[in-house]
């Protein structure tokens, strides 16, 4: 049966292409607006009457809005400019042109751009005579679990162009294959040129699949001009000119559209455009660095320990992102097709797929990355779904062509679709998000906001730096994109019990951090001058020379922190010198569930005998406290604290915290760090720090030295 082979009964005629594709396209933004659906019953989402973004990396881009259209952000010196991302340019140019608030664009933009996806899907099916093929895999492709969770609505990032885009350029390089046409060709050029402009990060991959078009056009072509003519158009899109942008993207389309004008007018003897295409992919592996940047994509990813930095050994981030670990298999296949099966159907699919159809050997590089995804971390496999789904689909097609049956034909891959279809949508429907900040947190940050200016500091964890810009338009010393051996300076100031050594090493650092030209990495350069621990000695008494006061320096103390502290911890708790943990510091919250008179059971499963000050596990190991201390707020978003002494001997102490209904355990040292002192109790040297917001959610205080 060749129901679905286009050949056998007349191609589909555009005007229905063009449907299918919007069909496809308004299920795939339709099916966002569960989130929404969601998210507006919840007031606390909400700020400037729109929904708030759900990913911290947003604000990053956001800040970069912010410049572009109000000219915030001036004395930030890591905020992207506007043609530094495709995102930022793209975004401005939205809120100028159609007047809606940038709440809005940077809430629904995600959802639009990302479901363009269902075009080069639903294309790649017609190329190969199979429409229907294509929209079903569409339909699929463009809400399985990992590419919906890197673009569903309020996913406001660079995440919407990293499948989207490289899906174009392979269907133009797909289609330059089959029709063998220069025209074609250039298409996946031009493609392939304004792809950095879209999703920098992206590169490599994007590589790949110019090495692969490279070999499989040569493999099958080396005889013919063509092919070496469209080579020379795509090393020169392929190659980096490394001009400052835009002009990196203006060089690169008019050099390819020239090329294009001359290949097509000039008769050039073939041994030409064979040594002409050579010199050309020299080059590219020279200014493209291309084994170099895959290697440092993928080293990026599965090395972890600590980062060598000259003779200093810092904590390495990746150790504590998600995103870079190992997943299991269960997650790795739910995330690329939605269940385990359809992971299956779509590798058997796939292979199909390579055996009847040679041009999708182009399509490697996207599903070798999102199999990396198993050993690199979850985030790569959004770059495989998309070719995952039309292999999946294109199993049942091909089961149906070898039925007798039309309806059977017809019926089978339109149910197997459905039911791959539906975990995805349970998923969607149960993933419920929430926003990066509440209200409330919000409206601390415009309260600091209305106390600093654009040229403070604000000194927090990474976590929270962009919205920390994009809310106080005040900068920071480490972020989501620069954190790695500047972490140890912040880590550092959070949980050291001298506030004398907090205040200096935060003004010390900030100085040191804006009086740079270049803006480097502070903690390498103010650590490897000096032995790093007499340097920390010396900065935690009150007589170290610190430099001259340029600005305001704040301290962001959230009640969030409260859950990610132990790993806040652990890059300060470091000898720079060996790398090796100096010691085992314990942060553990819990939750009072029950318990009578002074008996009180934990959600750990521990007890707290409040009279004897033991902590109990099981019948027989008893843990002795060395205090507990009782914190409440008052009306005035003041802390009143009692402490109830227990044991000298004890190796840790108690905080509960009252309003919040949560008991921490921490060891002593912890206990006298000052995110526990500052936030949790209320207690801070009135020489050294000065409150400038006190609410449920924060606490921010201004160094006064």
């Amino acid at each position: 049966m060749k129901f679905w082979n286009e050949s056998h009964q007349g191609r589909i005629h555009n005007g229905k292409l063009l449907l299918l594709i919007a069909i496809a396209y308004f299920f795939s933004v339709v099916v966002r607006f569960i989130w929404i659906q969601w998210a507006i019953r919840h007031p606390e989402f909400f700020w400037n009457g729109q929904l708030m973004i759900n990913t911290n990396d947003g604000y990053f881009f956001a800040s970069g809005v912010q410049q572009a259209l109000y000219g915030m952000h001036i004395n930030n010196p890591r905020i992207p400019r506007f043609w530094d991302y495709g995102l930022v340019a793209i975004s401005t140019w939205i809120v100028k042109w159609t007047h809606l608030s940038l709440e809005t664009v940077i809430l629904y933009l995600s959802g639009f751009i990302s479901s363009l996806v269902v075009i080069p899907v639903v294309l790649i099916g017609s190329l190969f005579g199979r429409t229907l093929w294509g929209f079903l895999a569409a339909l699929l492709a463009s809400i399985t679990w990992s590419y919906y969770n890197r673009t569903m609505f309020g996913y406001y990032d660079t995440d919407m162009f990293s499948a989207m885009a490289p899906m174009f350029i392979l269907y133009f390089l797909m289609k330059s294959v089959v029709d063998f046409r220069l025209q074609t060709a250039l298409y996946a050029a031009i493609a392939i040129a304004l792809y950095p402009f879209l999703y920098d990060q992206g590169r490599a991959i994007v590589f790949a699949m110019g090495l692969i078009y490279a070999a499989y056009l040569i493999w099958q072509h080396r005889k013919e001009r063509v092919t070496y003519e469209s080579l020379i158009l795509v090393f020169v899109a392929l190659t980096p000119f490394k001009l400052p942008v835009p002009w990196e993207y203006g060089v690169h389309l008019l050099l390819i559209g020239g090329l294009y004008i001359f290949l097509c007018r000039a008769n050039i003897p073939l041994q030409k455009l064979i040594w002409s295409a050579g010199g050309l992919f020299v080059l590219f592996l020279v200014l493209g660095d291309v084994f170099p940047l895959i290697w440092h994509k993928v080293q990026t990813y599965v090395v972890t320990g600590t980062n060598t930095e000259g003779k200093l050994h810092f904590f390495a981030v990746n150790q504590t992102v998600r995103e870079a670990g190992r997943i299991p298999f269960e997650i790795f296949a739910d995330r690329i097709s939605g269940s385990i099966p359809a992971f299956f159907l779509a590798l058997i699919g796939y292979l199909l797929l390579l055996w009847k159809y040679r041009p999708f050997v182009l399509s490697l590089p996207l599903m070798g990355i999102g199999f990396f995804a198993w050993w690199g971390g979850l985030r790569f496999t959004v770059y495989a779904v998309p070719v995952a789904a039309l292999a999946a689909v294109y199993l049942f097609v091909w089961i149906g062509e070898q039925l007798k049956d039309r309806r059977l034909a017809l019926g089978l891959p339109v149910i197997a679709t459905l039911a791959m279809l539906y975990p995805n949508i349970t998923h969607i429907i149960g993933y419920k998000v929430p926003t990066v900040f509440n209200r409330d947190e919000v409206k601390d940050l415009v309260k600091l906001d209305r106390n600093a200016s654009s040229r403070d500091y604000t000194i927090s964890w990474w976590d929270y730096g962009y919205p920390i810009w994009f809310y106080s338009d005040t900068c920071t010393l480490i972020d989501g994109g620069k954190h790695d051996e500047d972490n140890f300076i912040v880590s550092k100031i959070l949980q050291t019990d001298s506030p004398t050594l907090a205040a200096n090493l935060a003004r010390l650092a900030v100085e040191s951090y804006v009086t740079d030209p270049e803006h480097r990495k502070v903690a390498p350069r103010i650590f490897s001058k000096n032995d790093p621990s007499l340097l920390l000695d010396r900065l935690a008494a009150d007589s170290y020379p610190l430099p001259k006061k340029s600005r305001e320096i704040y301290l962001y103390l959230p009640y969030r922190m409260m859950g990610i502290f132990p790993t806040v911890m652990l890059f300060g708790d470091l000898d720079l010198k060996t790398g090796k943990a100096l010691r085992k510091p314990l942060f553990m919250t819990t939750t009072p569930i029950g318990g009578e008179g002074d008996m009180i059971r934990l959600s750990n499963g521990l007890l707290l005998d409040l009279k004897s000050g033991y902590l109990l596990e099981g019948r027989e190991k008893k843990i002795p406290l060395k205090r507990l201390a009782v914190a409440a707020l008052q009306k005035d978003m003041k802390i009143k604290t009692e402490t109830f002494n227990y044991r000298p001997e004890g190796k840790y102490s108690a905080v509960y915290l009252k309003s919040y209904r949560r008991i921490i355990l921490m060891d002593n040292q912890t206990f006298r760090s000052l995110y526990v002192q500052m936030f949790m109790l209320g207690n801070y040297d009135d020489r050294l720090f000065e409150p400038v917001v006190l609410s449920p959610y924060t606490r921010i205080y201004r160094l006064k030295r």
